[in-house]
C-alpha cells in the first residue's frame, strides 16, 4: 500500500491534503523518523515532538517565499523531510551528507544557518526588516523552544520587535524541556499560562465563525476583537508577551493539526507582531524517547525496538563528573554551574549530592560565567563546565568579568576540538585561540583521563586564578603519559634526534602513532599546559633536532602552533617548522577520523609530510 509520505516532495503537496490525511501523514513521518535516525543517530526526541507543528507550518505558509527560521535547528528534520530531502535522510550527519541543522547551502527552504540557541528572533526580525525595506510582502516566522527563552538575547529581540510593531510571527514550541528540564521564572510563567487556555481558544473559534458571514462578518470581528482586548485587560492579567508588544495566542495543542492551522491562519492575517504558544510532548509517539527525552535529545545510532545504544567506555565528561563530586565532598567552597546541560557535562552525581551548591542557569552562558565571577568574588570556587562551542558565547564575560579581575573560576571545556556529526556550529576548534590572549587565563589540556583528574584537583585546590581545562569528546587517550602533572612543564614522551613533534590533548596519541611508523628518530613533547608554555623545553628540543612539527585540534590561526612559532622566533631558534591544525574555514560534519583525514591531521598525512621534508 502506497504511503502519503512517498508523494510529498515539497510543501505544495501538503496544501491538497485533508486534515485526516495530514494526521495520517504525521504518523508516517514519525515512523520514518524513528527508523531513519535509529541508523544515523541525531536529535530524535525534539523532532518527534514537532511533527504536527511542522506539518501545519509548511501547510499554512508559502515556503520558501515565507521564511521560517528554526532556533537551534536540531528540530528541523521534519521540515527537511517535507522539503524534498526525505531520500537524503540516510546521509543525515554523515560525511558528505545532509546536515543535522538548517543550512542555506543545502536547500532554498533553509533560511538561516543555526546550531546554537536563542538566535531565531533576532535573525527573523532582521529578515522582516529587510522585507519592509524592500517593500515586499511575505511572512517571517521564528520557531523556538521554551529552553531558548532562558537566553537573554531572546528578550532583547522581542523588546525590539514589539516596540517597532514589525509584522513577525513567533512560535513557541513549549515542551517544558530544553535538553534538561527547564528552570527559572520563565518556565513558571509558561506553566501559569498553560492552566487557562480556554479564553484564547475561544477567540480563534469565534472569529472563524464571524468571518464566514457575508459582507459584515469581518467588520463585526474587528469590533469584537477590540472590545475583547479591552475587557481582557480589565479581567485577565496580560502575559509578558502582550506587554512586550505581541498579540499572544494560545496555548494550543501542538499535536492537533486542525487547531494549529486555525491559529497560524489567524496569526498570518494579523499583520503585526504575534506570539503563538504551542504545547508539545518531546519524543511523542516513541515510548523510549517520551520516557527519557534527555537521553534521546541527541543520540548515537540505537535499536529502534528497545531504544538501547551501544555502550561506550569511560569518557572525559564522566571522569570530570566523578572527580569534581569527590573534590566537593572535602571542599565545601566548591559550587557547580551548568547551562542546561548537567547530564552532557557529567554533573548528574553532583546535582544529587550537592543540590544547594548546584546552579542550572538555563541556556544562558553569558549569565552563567558572570554568576561564576560573582561567586568567586565572594570567596567560593565556581566550576562551570561548558562545551567549547558554547563557551564562546560568553567571550566578553570570560574576559571582562573573570580574567580582568583575576578571579578563581574553573572552566572545564568539554567537546574541545572536533566533535564530528554535529558539524560546523559545534566544532570546538577555537577555544585555544580565543582564550590564549586573555590576561590571567591559564589553559590546560590532558592527554589521559587520569591526567584530567589531576588537573581538576590542581585547578580547584591548588590554584587561585582563572583556569581552563580543555578535553575532547569521548575517551581518546595517549599511552605513555607519566603521572604527576606540573603546571607549565612539558612532558618528554619520547627522545629522538631528527624531528620534534609537539602535541597537546588528544593529539598526543596522534604523535605517538606517527612516531611508531616514522622511519626516523622522533622526539615527542606533550604539552599538558598550553598557557603558560614551557619555552625552555620547546626551544631546547627545537635546537636539538632542527625540525619541529606541532599537532593540535584547534584552528591554525592563533592556536598552539602559532604560539610556539612566536616562542621560537623570539628565542632566535632557526629550524624547519610545520603546523598541523584545522584551516580558517567552517569545519564540516563527519566522524572525527574522517575530518582529521579531510583536513590533513591524520597519521598518514603527517607521515607523508615528514617523508617529503626528509628528501
Amino acid at each position: 500500500m502506497d504511503k502519503l509520505l512517498d508523494k510529498i516532495n515539497s510543501p505544495d503537496n501538503l496544501k491538497q491534503l485533508t486534515i485526516s490525511e495530514l494526521n495520517t501523514l504525521s504518523a508516517e513521518i514519525r515512523e520514518f523518523l524513528i527508523d531513519s535516525v535509529s541508523k544515523t543517530g541525531g536529535h530524535i526526541a525534539s523532532n518527534l515532538g514537532v511533527v504536527e507543528l511542522t506539518v501545519a507550518l509548511d501547510t499554512v505558509f508559502d515556503v520558501p517565499k515565507d521564511k521560517i527560521v528554526f532556533d537551534v535547528g536540531h528540530q528541523s528534520y521534519v521540515h527537511k523531510i517535507l522539503t524534498g530531502r526525505r531520500d537524503k535522510m540516510a546521509t543525515l550527519r554523515q560525511f558528505g551528507g545532509i546536515s543535522g541543522f538548517p543550512k542555506r547551502s543545502e536547500s532554498k527552504y533553509d533560511i538561516f544557518n543555526t546550531g546554537h540557541s536563542s538566535t531565531s528572533i533576532s535573525a527573523a526580525l532582521g529578515i522582516a526588516r529587510a522585507r519592509d525595506l524592500d517593500g515586499d510582502n511575505y511572512n517571517v516566522i521564528a520557531v523556538f523552544g521554551d529552553g531558548a527563552l532562558t537566553g537573554g538575547m531572546m528578550y532583547e529581540a522581542m523588546n525590539d520587535a514589539g516596540h517597532s510593531h514589525t509584522p513577525l510571527i513567533l512560535v513557541l514550541n513549549d515542551n517544558a524541556m530544553s535538553i534538561a528540564k527547564n528552570v527559572g521564572a520563565m518556565s513558571a510563567h509558561l506553566r501559569k499560562l498553560r492552566m487557562a487556555p480556554a479564553y484564547f481558544r475561544s477567540k480563534v473559534v469565534v472569529e472563524k465563525i464571524l468571518n464566514k458571514i457575508p459582507l459584515i462578518g469581518k467588520g463585526i470581528a474587528s469590533v469584537i476583537r477590540r472590545i475583547k482586548r479591552f475587557f481582557r485587560r480589565l479581567v485577565i492579567p496580560t502575559t509578558m508577551f502582550d506587554d512586550l508588544g505581541f498579540t499572544y495566542m494560545g496555548p494550543v495543542d501542538g499535536h492537533d493539526i486542525e487547531a494549529l492551522i486555525q491559529y497560524f491562519e489567524y496569526a498570518k492575517a494579523e499583520q503585526k507582531p504575534v506570539f503563538v504558544h504551542v504545547q508539545t510532548k518531546k519524543g511523542k509517539g516513541y515510548a523510549p524517547a517520551e520516557n527519557n527525552p534527555q537521553k534521546f535529545h541527541g543520540i548515537s545510532p540505537f535499536d529502534k525496538e528497545t531504544g538501547e545504544t551501544q555502550k561506550r567506555g569511560e569518557t572525559y565528561s564522566n571522569r570530570f563528573g566523578t572527580a569534581i563530586t569527590k573534590i566537593a565532598e572535602k571542599n565545601t567552597r566548591v559550587v557547580a554551574i551548568t547551562g542546561a546541560m548537567p547530564n552532557g557535562t557529567g554533573l548528574e552525581e553532583f546535582t544529587k549530592e550537592f543540590k544547594n551548591r548546584f546552579f542550572d542557569v538555563g541556556i544562558a552562558e553569558q549569565h552563567g560565567v558572570t554568576l561564576a565571577a560573582g561567586l568567586a568574588s565572594a570567596g567560593y570556587i565556581p566550576v562551570i563546565p561548558l562545551y567549547s562551542s558554547f563557551l564562546q558565547r560568553a567571550y566578553d564575560q570570560t574576559l571582562h568579568d573573570v580574567c580582568l579581575q583575576n578571579l578563581h573560576v574553573v572552566f572545564p571545556i568539554d567537546r574541545a576540538g572536533i566533535v564530528g556529526a554535529d558539524g560546523e556550529t559545534h566544532q570546538g576548534v577555537y577555544d585555544i585561540s580565543y582564550l590564549s590572549h586573555m590576561p590571567n587565563m591559564t589553559i590546560l589540556s590532558p592527554a589521559t583521563l587520569d591526567q584530567l583528574e589531576e588537573m581538576i584537583d590542581f585547578a580547584v585546590n591548588r590554584f587561585d586564578a582563572p583556569i581552563a581545562i580543555r578535553y575532547p569528546r569521548g575517551g581518546c587517550e595517549a599511552k605513555n603519559i607519566p603521572s604527576g602533572f606540573e603546571l607549565g612543564k612539558a612532558q618528554h614522551i619520547l627522545d629522538g634526534n631528527n624531528v620534534t613533534i609537539i602535541a597537546t590533548g588528544r593529539m598526543v596519541k596522534r604523535a605517538e602513532e606517527v612516531a611508531a611508523l616514522a622511519g626516523r628518530s622522533v622526539e615527542i613533547i606533550a604539552l599538558p599546559t598550553i598557557k603558560p608554555l614551557d619555552t625552555k623545553a620547546i626551544t631546547a628540543s627545537a635546537k636539538k633536532t632542527g625540525s619541529v612539527i606541532t599537532i593540535e585540534d584547534n584552528v591554525k590561526t592563533g592556536g598552539l602552533g602559532s604560539m610556539i612559532a612566536t616562542v621560537l622566533e623570539e628565542e632566535g631558534v632557526r629550524c624547519k617548522f610545520k603546523i598541523f591544525a584545522f584551516p580558517d574555514k567552517p569545519i564540516t560534519h563527519g566522524t572525527i577520523d574522517e575530518l582529521d583525514k579531510l583536513y590533513g591531521l591524520d597519521t598518514m598525512s603527517i607521515l607523508e609530510y615528514m617523508n617529503k621534508s626528509e628528501e
